[in-house]
């Protein structure tokens, strides 16, 4: 099974801390949806054996696209390619574009999963972060959306400057009174180049805190797993059976396809991605040439990226994998660099699978890069 990845490069304004590639100008959005479903044309031999099991409207804003634009991407891909019968097709969504009259729209077509970026219900981090909608906003669309879609996941932020625990307490019991099955939560990031980061440097908002992101995501995990929810990897959290099946496939390993400008593609042997700029991009599917760059993985790449997936999720790594597809020397590697986390309670082995403790969880990303491979080749 496999998966395709659209990316829908176009917001209605900047929230502070994105640095994924996007156009606050609408002015090539109808040029933008002719040379995506050009690429995926142009791609289909790519996956002439595979099964589409997703299909992910990522962005960007894929809710700023008209219900045409969206119908005729989703045709494109059924036209091109073999999808599965229940297919999972989810749509990223920002609370402002979801009126009522969309949301019903929505629910007649293939998308059968919505994705709502909520990021916080208080309005002193939503104008922090400069995000499109309002607090009120936030909760009716998820007042309407629940009665037309089963399956929803929204996003929340935590360790945002100012935001106490009480207030990061609050906008989780929130999410959780509509009945939401699936959560998808991260720490606030500064990345170089974003106005949060001009923001801090010349004081005007303050850094946000490496101990208060610890705790709201020890808040985070003990709130939602009391209440049902899975923890199944490092930022997301799922119901019984509402685990995302695109974002599980990248943790799994599995080949999917990387549409628009910047997005990445993946087939288990070699990693290639579109030029981040709109006009080019467009400019080159319409002359139909593909505008990407492929890198052919090493063994060390991919033992590295397994070692990174796999610790993030409940499935772990595999020491019985690793000896078998990577070899006997990266194995003792890892026994070598792991034992220090063991000693510490950070990382444990069951039945040859290697897991981080709850203790290590928050820690996950850093205990990965301490067991990389490096300048093996």
């Amino acid at each position: 099974m496999s998966g395709i990845y659209i990316h829908i490069p176009f917001c209605k304004q900047a929230c502070h801390y994105c640095d994924f590639h996007f156009s606050t100008s609408m002015k090539k959005k109808e040029e933008m949806v002719l040379a995506i479903a050009n690429e995926l044309k142009l791609r289909k031999r790519e996956f002439e054996n595979e099964t589409i099991e997703t299909i992910y409207f990522g962005g960007g804003t894929p809710s700023v696209l008209e219900l045409d634009e969206i119908n005729f991407l989703i045709r494109t891909v059924y036209e091109n390619y073999s999808v599965s019968e229940t297919p999972e097709i989810t749509l990223e969504a920002n609370p402002d574009d979801l009126t009522e009259e969309l949301i019903i729209e929505l629910s007649q077509t293939n998308v059968n999963r919505l994705s709502i970026g909520i990021q916080s219900f208080f309005e002193d981090d939503l104008k922090l972060m400069n995000r499109a909608h309002n607090s009120a906003e936030a909760k009716k669309c998820l007042e309407i959306a629940t009665k037309y879609f089963d399956n929803i996941s929204l996003d929340l932020i935590y360790g945002i400057p100012g935001m106490s625990s009480d207030i990061w307490k609050k906008n989780i019991e929130i999410a959780m009174s509509f009945g939401i099955p699936h959560i998808s939560s991260y720490a606030l990031t500064v990345e170089p180049k974003t106005a949060l980061y001009k923001l801090i440097q010349t004081g005007k908002i303050g850094e946000p805190n490496d101990d208060v992101a610890q705790e709201h995501f020890s808040i985070l995990v003990e709130q939602l797993e009391t209440n049902g929810f899975i923890h199944y990897e490092l930022s997301n959290f799922g119901k019984e059976n509402y685990f995302s099946k695109n974002n599980s496939s990248y943790w799994l390993g599995k080949k999917y396809i990387g549409i628009g400008p910047s997005a990445h593609s993946y087939n288990g042997i070699s990693r290639s991605w579109n030029v981040s700029n709109n006009s080019l991009y467009i400019k080159a599917l319409q002359n139909n040439q593909l505008p990407n760059e492929v890198e052919i993985l090493s063994i060390t790449d991919r033992y590295n990226e397994y070692v990174m997936t796999g610790l993030r999720t409940i499935w772990g790594v595999s020491l019985e994998k690793i000896k078998t597809e990577f070899g006997i020397m990266y194995a003792d590697y890892l026994m070598n660099q792991v034992e220090k986390f063991l000693n510490d309670d950070l990382v444990y082995i069951e039945n040859n699978i290697l897991k981080p403790t709850k203790k290590g969880k928050f820690l996950t990303d850093g205990i990965a890069s301490d067991l990389f491979y490096l300048n093996l080749e």
